[in-house]
């Protein structure tokens, strides 16, 4: 699914635009014991609770594509009559009415769901009628002829709120504020099918994570039985391994440099594409030996890639590319510059010893305090 896909999967979650049919609910307690459930028609909720869901919905499908929302496939093995993939389809299906489909379902999550404290299951059905778009791109909400049913999984901790005092009308009084037991936005989350191309995807699901560094392994590949795709910092760090690999002493300021400005060149050219630009392994061997790797450093490359990011696996470009800054660190120093003005500094030898040159303005701070880039000349 692209960024377009999601929103307007996202836009649903709205009064004006909802088709939620049934929501199911399970209270989980720390020590994994179903505490309390819910198994209604979603419209039937009180206008006040419905807020609040389309709230948890719509964070389930927020974020970056390749960071905190992951596209997963099913592997052929959970297409299987027994995978992992017909067991969520068979959940669709039933339009979350068979109660004991429901507490399987439960009982699934419980089980490979990491969390030592309180959470709450929420599982929703859907059907949205899909407008067709006309030759001018704008959508036909009276010519809709697909539908697109799915189902979407938040899981929320649920915490104590905090300690304090509050003020009571009742008595007129300041008091002590009575604690509740808060549901919070979600941790984790998936929408199955998948909305690819604007039409139903059952090979594959989004997969929402708060935590982009850290996805819950057990429940992706237990649970839902999909591959679990490297990490955006993973991304990055891979990158710059097969960097550091491949170029070796030809690994210098410069070099960092030049390969920072094509990987937000390549950003630049595809800004207006609705796909995530990524990056094969050809891709990447191709930027190497445009920055000096010769054909004996990557002559293991293409192993090399597969042991970093895996034999079919693509890096997503954002993922490995700064588009926030340039920043060069040493242990006592840290310099950032704006992301498109790397050619502000430079290294050079003064008196025997490497040093980073930053070019300055007439504009220059230093701890708040504007000060002059010149120094004024002492008279004699």
């Amino acid at each position: 699914m692209n960024k377009k896909e999601v929103l307007e999967i996202r836009k649903q979650f709205t009064p004006a635009n909802c088709s939620i049919t049934r929501i199911c609910g399970c209270y989980v307690d720390a020590e994994k014991n179903k505490k309390t459930e819910l198994k209604k028609a979603f419209l039937s909720l009180p206008e006040e609770e419905m807020f609040k869901y389309f709230d948890i919905f719509r964070k389930v499908l927020s974020g970056t594509i390749g960071k905190n929302l992951l596209n997963m496939e099913f592997p052929l093995e959970q297409e299987s009559a027994d995978g992992t993939q017909a067991y969520l389809l068979e959940l669709k299906k039933s339009q979350l009415k068979d109660d004991i489909l429901i507490e399987d379902f439960y009982d699934k999550v419980i089980e490979h769901y990491s969390y030592g404290e309180n959470y709450y299951i929420i599982l929703i059905h859907a059907a949205y009628d899909i407008p067709n778009k006309g030759s001018d791109n704008l959508e036909q909400f009276d010519a809709s002829d697909e539908v697109y049913e799915f189902i979407l999984c938040a899981l929320c901790p649920v915490k104590l709120s905090k300690a304090g005092l509050c003020y009571n009308a009742e008595t007129n009084n300041i008091e002590d504020r009575i604690r509740d037991w808060i549901v919070e936005l979600p941790d984790v989350g998936f929408l199955f099918p998948a909305f690819t191309d604007r039409n139903m995807d059952i090979h594959g699901l989004l997969y929402y994570s708060k935590n982009a560094k850290e996805f819950q392994q057990e429940f992706i590949d237990q649970f839902l039985g999909c591959h679990i795709p490297l990490p955006a910092v993973g991304q990055k760090n891979s990158f710059n391994s097969m960097v550091e690999d491949a170029l070796k002493e030809n690994c210098d300021f410069e070099t960092a440099k030049n390969i920072h400005e094509k990987l937000n060149e390549i950003i630049f050219d595809n800004q207006d594409s609705p796909e995530p630009v990524t990056l094969d392994k050809m891709e990447v061997k191709k930027i190497l030996e445009q920055n000096g790797a010769d054909e004996d450093a990557l002559l293991d490359f293409s192993h090399q890639y597969d042991s970093y990011v895996g034999e079919k696996e693509s890096l997503l470009i954002t993922n490995v590319a700064n588009t926030r800054k340039f920043e060069v660190k040493t242990p006592d120093v840290t310099v950032q510059v704006n992301p498109d003005r790397p050619d502000l500094l430079r290294t050079e030898m003064i008196d025997g010893v490497p040093c980073l040159v930053i070019e300055l303005n007439d504009a220059v701070e230093v701890n708040g305090m504007n000060v002059r880039t010149v120094p004024l000349k002492k008279e004699v």
